[in-house]
C-alpha cells in the first residue's frame, strides 16, 4: 500500500542519488581507503581515519592512538628550479623514514602508499612488515617534511586510514561501497528502463499487428511468441552475452530481445476486443487505411495499459541484469549491483564476514524492484477500475 502511495517520491529520491550524488562524492572506482575496511559507525570506539592538507615545507600533527592500517601521500611538489638535493621525511618519535627523493626535476606527482613493496625495500625493510605499524608504534609528535636547496610550491595530502571508512565501508580494492552503491542505481534503472521501453515498444507493435490483422499474420506472431517463451531463458542471455560482448547496451538488447512476448499478448487481447467497435467498422467503410487506424485510434487505447506493463516489467529486466553481472557476464568496469555481489562472492565477503559488501546492492535491488512494482500497480488501478473496486472492498 505504501510503495502504490509513495513509489514515485521513492523513484525521484533514486534518480537523484544516481544522477546528482556522484557529483559530490567523487569517481567509484577510485581507491580511497584499505581493502575490507568497515564502516565507521560500526566500531566507535577505534579512531577516526585523518586527512591533512600540507602545503609547507614543515607540517607537524599529533598522533595519540594506536598504530593505523596504512597511510597514503598524494599530491606534486614542484621547484623553480630542479634541485641537486631534496626528498621527503616522516619524522616519528622513534626515527625518521625518507619517504620520496625529489632531485633533478622541477616537479614530481607523489603517489605513496605504506604497502608499496619498493618503499620499504628502499627503506631496508623486509617486504611484508608493516611500515605503518612501525613508523606510528609511538605517541607524539610527527612532522613530514620536504627539504630542499630550492624553494618549492607543496600541495599534498596525507591520509592515515584506520581500518574503517565511510557509510558502507570500502570493498576488496579499497573503494567506497557507498560510491558503488550509488553509482549502481544508474546502471539498474539505465538498464532496466532501457531494456523494458524496447521491449514494450516492440511487444506493443507486434500485438497490434496480430489483433487487427489477424488470420496469417497473427498465427506467425503467436507461434513464435510461444517458440520463444519455450526457451529457457537464463541459458540463452548468458550464451547471447558471452558472444556479443559483455557491455551494458548489449545486455540491454539482449533483454529487450527475450521480454516483448507479454506485452504483446495483452495488447493483441486488447485490439481483438477494439477491432470490432463500431467507430473502427465505421472508420474502415470509409476507407481509412490500416495505419492511420492503428495510429490514431488504438495506439491511445494501449498506451495506458503500456505504461502499467512497462512499470511491472522493469523489475524484471533488473534482476536480469543482476543475474547476469553475477555471474560474471557483464563489463567488470561497470559498477552494477549484481557486480557487486559477484565480486563479494569471488573475494570471500559471504564467508568472510564482510556484510557490507553484500546488503546494499541486495538491499538496493529488492528496493528499487518493489518501487516499480508498486508504481505498476498503481497504473493498472487507474486503467482497470474494476480492479481498484475490488482492492476496496
Amino acid at each position: 500500500m505504501i510503495l502504490r502511495r509513495y513509489g514515485i517520491l521513492i523513484l525521484i529520491i533514486f534518480l537523484i542519488l544516481a544522477f546528482l550524488a556522484p557529483l559530490f562524492m567523487g569517481p567509484a572506482n577510485e581507491t580511497v581507503a584499505p581493502p575490507f575496511s568497515k564502516p565507521l559507525w560500526l566500531d566507535l570506539k577505534s579512531p577516526a581515519p585523518r586527512s591533512y592538507s600540507v602545503k609547507d615545507e614543515i607540517f607537524s600533527f599529533k598522533w595519540d592512538d594506536n598504530p593505523p592500517a596504512t597511510f597514503s601521500l598524494k599530491g606534486t611538489v614542484s621547484f623553480d628550479r630542479p634541485p641537486e638535493k631534496a626528498f621527503i621525511l616522516l619524522v616519528t618519535p622513534s626515527g625518521a623514514y625518507k619517504l620520496a627523493d625529489l632531485s633533478g626535476a622541477k616537479r614530481f606527482d607523489i603517489d605513496i602508499d605504506s604497502r608499496d613493496v619498493p618503499l620499504k625495500l628502499e627503506l631496508g625493510m623486509d617486504p611484508f612488515s608493516d611500515l605503518s605499524e612501525i613508523a606510528f608504534s609511538e605517541r607524539g609528535i610527527y612532522e613530514l617534511i620536504v627539504k630542499s636547496d630550492e624553494d618549492a610550491t607543496i600541495d599534498l595530502n596525507l591520509d592515515i586510514h584506520v581500518g574503517r571508512w565511510g557509510i558502507f565501508g570500502t570493498d576488496q580494492r579499497g573503494r567506497d561501497v557507498l560510491r558503488l552503491f550509488v553509482e549502481g542505481i544508474k546502471i539498474s534503472l539505465l538498464v532496466g528502463i532501457s531494456a523494458t521501453l524496447l521491449a514494450s515498444t516492440l511487444g506493443m507493435g507486434l500485438g497490434l499487428l496480430a489483433g487487427y490483422l489477424g488470420g496469417f499474420v497473427d498465427s506467425v506472431i503467436m507461434r513464435m511468441i510461444d517458440v520463444l517463451l519455450a526457451i529457457p531463458t537464463l541459458p540463452i542471455l548468458m550464451v547471447i552475452s558471452g558472444i556479443w560482448g559483455r557491455g551494458l547496451w548489449q545486455i540491454v538488447l539482449v533483454l529487450s530481445i527475450f521480454s516483448w512476448m507479454g506485452t504483446a499478448r495483452v495488447v493483441r487481447a486488447m485490439t481483438l476486443s477494439i477491432r470490432e467497435a463500431p467507430y473502427i467498422e465505421n472508420l474502415r467503410a470509409l476507407g481509412a487505411p490500416t495505419g492511420y487506424i492503428l495510429a490514431r485510434h488504438l495506439v491511445p487505447e494501449a498506451l495506458p495499459l503500456l505504461l502499467a506493463q512497462m512499470a511491472l516489467g522493469v523489475p524484471g529486466a533488473i534482476l536480469a541484469e543482476a543475474g547476469l553481472s553475477f555471474l560474471g557476464l557483464s563489463d567488470p568496469l561497470m559498477p552494477s549491483w549484481g557486480r557487486m555481489l559477484h565480486e563479494a562472492h569471488v573475494f570471500g565477503a559471504f564467508t568472510g564476514g564482510a556484510w557490507w559488501l553484500i546488503f546494499p546492492p541486495g538491499l538496493g535491488i529488492a528496493a528499487i524492484c518493489l518501487t516499480f512494482i508498486g508504481i505498476g500497480r498503481q497504473l493498472e488501478e487507474r486503467t482497470d477500475p474494476r480492479l481498484k473496486e475490488s482492492l476496496r472492498k
